[in-house]
């Protein structure tokens, strides 16, 4: 082999709760992922340990969406949505009789629901739990992000809030895998070098970058992007490569836009009849997208000519073929001017493979699959993998960087979220405070579960239950200062979300954005000033527990 190529998905997605209300409508983000990107994937591996395909590639589970794949009222809300979605791809069979094209597509879209719902259901929806089964069978290496995926850089003025975002991260990945996390994938890859020493400190061992941040470090590394450099702290950063991101990542030339893949945005929620539809709306009256999708891309008018599977198909394998040829020859290239073999690192975001780009999980198979048995130029590998094999490497200072558009922070920090940071950083001082004025040691602390009683909701998921009740409030148990210092830390750690001012600049839910970061805020607000007087409103603690309950054993000392 002349080098290596790492393939690297960042599975990530903000925390969406809310037992309050029998259904919400971002809730569906976690449920369209979980059918089109990470059902899939799983599906994908599974094929890989059938067939012997000695593929490896890199996987980030965050914090957050792990918590939402392991919590038992979405995995039943989750279940309940994928059944809607099976008896409407069913009537649109019946509705369709007369069409032959859209009929073959509705068949089609009933078969897939089903064998991802059989999916499911074989792992007793633990998803977490598959994923890491096929990081045990070595298909994979897992790695998390930031406790909320908060943009690190804006944190390094507060040591505190940086240090309780990643020891929480390394927390919660041993709590779901058994053991340390070795890699991070730093959220929006915006680094600082303010930020080793709270890495170094959780014991990670490498993170990713976006090109500039290497290209631009001190001093110049010698080997461009092609290998990593180890900072003063002890941690390799590689660089992602401009090259191979390009041609998936770029709207003029990336493969996804291709005119024979399925169209995003025609959707039956939005191209049928209101009625018609309404039941299956996450939030009846209000036009969502389904997942029933009949028309492809076609070009850049209105006008979408029907889409055709095996075209589609064949166009997944020409841009997997294409790709593979690509990668043969960069390395070829590379290794003749290196005195080491290239590694070349292409990280995207998961969800784009299968939800944004239907066919992404079908490209990715063939890509494996051709790149393991029609080519000995590279391997695939892991950067934990590189670095087993590369141990030493070049001294170099990093330069701040992220891959967001510009380069920088500005699509976080900016004109239309820019008003986060004063009450953030506000709160930041506030839970520090909070915590030095109790100097108490953490000990597990077992908030209540159920802080309802009255009305009885039991819904199931295979031989699995979730209990939800509604009504008066009920006993809770002692410890309120521990459990409130807790819930304070859970409160900052959603405020801190990378993904509200990124919604907030983008325009895509900026009033739900917007209202998160006020709603966690206020809580926190409210639970510090219940602290600074000693008295803690038992009934409302035990409802916030019950409803932002990430992080169930939150150790609050570490933002002392």
């Amino acid at each position: 082999m002349h080098g290596y190529l790492s393939l690297l998905l960042h599975a990530h997605l903000p925390f969406v709760r809310h037992p309050e209300h029998d259904r919400f409508l971002e809730e569906t983000w976690l449920f369209e992922a979980i059918t089109e990107s990470y059902i899939p994937l799983l599906q994908m591996f599974e094929g890989w340990r059938r067939d012997k395909v000695p593929a490896r590639l890199t996987l980030t589970l965050s914090p957050t969406l792990c918590s939402m794949l392991r919590d038992r009222l979405l995995q039943a809300r989750y279940q309940r949505h994928l059944d809607a979605l099976i008896e409407l791809a069913g009537k649109e069979i019946h509705r369709t009789t007369w069409e032959p094209a859209f009929h073959k597509l509705a068949n089609e879209y009933h078969q897939r629901l089903n064998s991802v719902r059989t999916y499911y259901l074989a792992q007793g929806g633990d998803l977490v739990g598959a994923f890491s089964r096929h990081q045990e069978l070595g298909q994979i290496e897992l790695i998390t992000t930031s406790a909320t995926h908060a943009l690190l850089p804006l944190l390094a003025a507060h040591p505190p809030s940086l240090r309780a975002q990643l020891l929480l991260a390394r927390d919660h990945y041993a709590e779901c895998f058994g053991k340390a996390p070795d890699g991070i994938w730093l959220p929006e890859c915006a680094y600082v070098p303010e930020l080793e020493p709270a890495l170094a400190e959780a014991g990670f061992r490498w993170f990713i970058l976006d090109a500039h941040g290497l290209m631009h470090a001190r001093p110049r590394p010698l080997y461009l992007n092609f290998a990593p450099v180890v900072t003063e702290h002890g941690l390799a950063a590689f660089g992602r490569d401009v090259e191979s991101a390009k041609q998936v990542w770029s709207r003029q030339e990336g493969y996804p836009g291709d005119s024979r893949y399925r169209d995003f945005y025609r959707d039956i929620g939005y191209d049928l009849d209101l009625d018609y539809v309404n039941p299956y709306l996450a939030a009846p009256g209000h036009r969502n997208f389904t997942g029933l999708k009949y028309h492809r891309i076609t070009g850049g008018t209105a006008e979408k000519e029907i889409y055709e599977r095996e075209a589609a198909l064949k166009a997944a394998d020409e841009h997997a073929s294409h790709f593979l040829r690509a990668r043969v020859a960069q390395v070829e290239n590379l290794a003749g001017a290196l005195d080491r073999p290239p590694l070349i690192v292409a990280p995207y975001d998961a969800e784009l493979f299968g939800h944004w780009w239907y066919e992404g999980p079908q490209f990715l198979d063939l890509f494996a699959r051709k790149a393991c048995f029609d080519q000995t130029v590279f391997s695939l590998i892991t950067p934990g993998d590189y670095l087993a094999r590369h141990p030493t490497n070049q001294l170099a200072q990093p330069a701040a960087s992220s891959w967001g558009d510009g380069g920088y922070w500005n699509v976080w920090l900016n004109e239309a979220n820019a008003w986060i940071y004063p009450h953030l950083q506000v709160a930041q001082q506030r839970m520090t405070e909070l915590v030095e004025k109790y100097s108490v040691t953490h000990k597990p602390v077992t908030p209540a579960l159920s802080p309802y009683e009255g009305e009885r909701e039991k819904v199931s998921l295979g031989s699995m239950q979730h209990e939800r009740t509604e009504g008066k409030a009920a006993r809770v148990q002692p410890n309120l200062i521990q459990r409130a210092l807790q819930q304070a830390g859970r409160e900052l750690l959603l405020a801190q979300a990378s993904d509200w001012p990124f919604i907030m600049q983008t325009g895509t839910s900026p009033e739900y954005a917007r209202k998160r970061v006020e709603e966690h805020l206020l809580r926190f607000t409210q639970l510090y000033e219940q602290l600074q007087s000693r008295e803690v409103d038992e009934t409302a603690l035990a409802r916030i527990e019950a409803q932002d309950n990430i992080f169930t054993d939150l150790n609050y000392t570490y933002w002392a």
